[in-house]
């Protein structure tokens, strides 16, 4: 499906001024739904405020939370937004123009960053202390996919759980951008991980990236095999799934094990772009209910974390930045795999991480093709 809707002109990008002459295009959601709800639009580009920078940008990545965003149940969407809005965290690009209080980047210089949604677009107006030097490890596109799954990896591992080398570290759908990164980094730390992948073909990009042990869920019972791999209990667990498997993960924790939470996709089951509500509020019923008395006996406990929620924690987003930057610029996180997607196919884009077929990022190209 391509995109060629031109919709009235509106933007929630940036300052509320008159903006630019000049026009950009973005991806407009006007309402909860499915592919079609996905509308290639024309704005003003917007004026950069004191604090801010101007981009326009190569490449956007696409996350699954914008797919949520789209269906109208990504909580920070309804909550800081509504209706309309442009999805999309992370960019890559060239700087336009600066605020009158920008001095780490100039115009010209290629960055890379994150914005609170409106990422979907020609030009990107972000605050300026989320914007940073684009590596030179990673080209445009790379960049455009990087920051989002590295920094919920970052974040879970090492801002939400003190490490120690060997811990156990089961990591569920491995072999997506959160779970490659996460693979990568608990290998980095010295930590024994091991991938959970649903599909065969996915089993060597996790060898590739370090796996010490594979679970094919297409081949394999999930938890007979985790059991069997680490019968005494995983020290950490990663989960987005959601109630397919929060429940066993919580149980297949040892003593003083953490289960770290980052998503439900489970509990967003969907037919043709979009939610089967009947199976979420079955999915709803299934949920566990974690009781602090039961954890404390039990010694395990139970961290969940939402990125977009951390955009105020400047100090955590930075630091963060900081050393997967120096990782990917020293060879010590392989630069990621990249699916690329012209702006105006957005719908083909979430069509395939919906599919569960895909490994690595997928992102849209914004710039014209050369």
């Amino acid at each position: 499906m391509k995109l060629n809707h031109l919709g009235p002109e509106f933007s929630y990008l940036g300052p509320r001024g008159e903006g630019h002459s000049e026009l950009m295009h973005k991806v407009v959601i006007h309402k909860a739904g499915g592919y079609e709800q996905l509308k290639l639009e024309t704005h003003p580009v917007p004026n950069p405020g004191d604090h801010q920078v101007l981009i326009r940008t190569e490449a956007v990545g696409v996350n699954y939370a914008d797919i949520c965003v789209r269906w109208g149940v990504y909580e920070s969407a309804r909550r800081y937004v509504g209706w309309p809005i442009t999805p999309g965290f992370e960019y890559v690009g060239r700087v336009e123009e600066v605020g009158r209080e920008v001095a780490h980047v100039k115009p010209g210089d290629p960055v890379f960053g994150l914005t609170f949604f409106d990422g979907y677009s020609t030009h990107v107006c972000a605050p300026a202390d989320l914007v940073w030097p684009k590596p030179e490890a990673l080209n445009f596109e790379a960049a455009a996919g990087f920051l989002a799954v590295h920094l919920t990896a970052y974040h879970g591992l090492l801002q939400n759980v003190v490490i120690r080398p060997g811990m156990r570290v089961l990591v569920h759908s491995a072999a997506g951008g959160v779970g490659s990164a996460l693979v990568q980094l608990c290998k980095l730390h010295d930590l024994h991980v091991t991938g959970v992948v649903g599909a065969s073909h996915k089993v060597e990009h996790m060898r590739q990236l370090g796996a010490d042990a594979v679970i094919d869920k297409a081949t394999q019972s999930l938890w007979d095999e985790a059991r069997r791999l680490c019968p005494d209990g995983y020290d950490l667990v990663f989960d987005a799934n959601g109630p397919e498997t929060l429940a066993q993960s919580y149980a297949h924790l040892r003593p003083t094990g953490k289960l770290l939470v980052y998503g439900f996709h489970t509990l967003l089951p969907k037919q043709g772009g979009r939610i089967n509500y009947l199976k979420a509020a079955l999915g709803l019923l299934r949920m566990p209910r974690f009781n602090p008395l039961t954890m404390t006996t039990e010694n395990k406990g139970v961290v969940a974390f939402n990125l977009s929620f951390l955009f105020g924690r400047t100090d955590l987003l930075r630091a963060a930045v900081n050393d997967l930057t120096a990782w990917v610029e020293q060879g010590k996180i392989a630069v990621p795999k990249v699916r690329s997607f012209a702006l105006a196919d957005v719908a083909q884009a979430h069509r395939a991480l919906e599919s569960g077929e895909t490994t690595g990022k997928l992102v849209l190209r914004t710039a014209p093709a050369s």
